[in-house]
């Protein structure tokens, strides 16, 4: 058990999983984030959140980071008799950006800080991402959001027994990061439900071929991103439920900027390597109720003991 009066705290990224072609697989952490101070008490539980969702999410046992920490604690093998849990999010919920991958995440790496302060060993990069993935149902935005920049990711296995890895990929330097998030919301199980069970031959190659070339293009060859960032098997089909971002990627593909929709939407992100998008894309932004921002890569999952968010 551990004892009351013990204090840590984490910070992780927001990211954005597929980049087109890489359904489920390829994820990039962006340079938005959540951070949460976790506390042991003698009884009882306390959630506070401020800022995105604050006035959404549960304030109880069901919320998000509460039950990841729950989890965390188990396979760290440690409890708690109380807890005050403190949230502040920056990554906006319902657009595409993993909000629920870092509430997963921090909530896993606050109980490192803990557990760093008794004789119990914090749980290693590749448990966060197995525990985190496990929460998800697929790693992409999870490990994005361990270990920061780009990953590649895959699932051996499924259901209960599925086992999830990820390797990070070297970004190019030269790679500009641009965010469109509009106000409109989705979530991913009510835009996965229109994809259909099954794809042609000729789809499925198109998007290996392109999944493939994405490496590539992100690693070595940034002039390549516009072809690597060609999808077949869910951007058509999300399209008619956020047609606003459907407009704007097609709009920002036309003005020969490589763009994908952010996971599963709303938001789109591009892939660029001018250092501003062309005005007539901002201008289809402001006119539409989107707020674009210029991100960088997101670092991996940081925490420590203490109430302070590791830098």
């Amino acid at each position: 058990m551990l004892p009351a009066g013990l204090a840590a705290s984490a910070a992780v990224s927001a990211s954005s999983a597929n980049l087109g072609p890489g359904f489920d697989s390829i994820g990039l952490a962006l340079s938005l984030s959540d951070e949460i101070v976790l506390q042991t008490t003698d009884s009882g539980l306390v959630v506070e959140v401020e800022g995105e969702g604050a006035d959404q999410v549960p304030l109880g046992p069901d919320h998000l980071v509460v039950r990841a920490i729950e989890r965390g604690m188990q396979a760290a093998g440690v409890r708690a008799p109380g807890m005050v849990v403190r949230c502040r999010n920056a990554i906006p919920h319902s657009r595409g950006l993993g909000s629920s991958a870092a509430a997963v995440v921090s909530g896993l790496a606050a109980v490192n800080g803990l557990v760093t302060q008794t004789d119990s060993s914090p749980l290693s990069e590749a448990q966060l991402i197995q525990l985190a993935s496990e929460f998800e149902g697929h790693p992409d935005n999870a490990a994005a959001a361990v270990l920061g920049g780009a990953v590649v990711s895959w699932t051996d296995g499924s259901g209960a027994r599925a086992e999830y890895s990820a390797v990070p990929l070297a970004l190019h330097p030269g790679i500009r990061l641009f965010c469109a998030i509009p106000d409109e919301r989705s979530s991913t199980a009510e835009t996965r439900v229109l994809l259909p069970e099954r794809v042609s031959h000729e789809d499925a190659r198109f998007n290996l071929s392109r999944a493939a070339l994405l490496v590539v293009a992100l690693t070595s060859r940034p002039d390549l991103l516009m072809a690597a960032t060609e999808d077949m098997l869910h951007q058509p089909q999300r399209a008619a439920a956020m047609p606003a971002s459907a407009e704007y990627l097609r709009l920002l593909r036309r003005l020969k900027v490589s763009a994908t929709l952010s996971g599963a939407g709303p938001s789109v992100i591009a892939l660029s390597t001018d250092s501003e998008l062309p005005a007539e894309a901002l201008d289809y932004g402001a006119a539409n109720g989107f707020r674009v921002l210029q991100l960088r890569p997101g670092e991996g999952v940081r925490w420590s003991p203490g109430a302070t968010i590791a830098g």
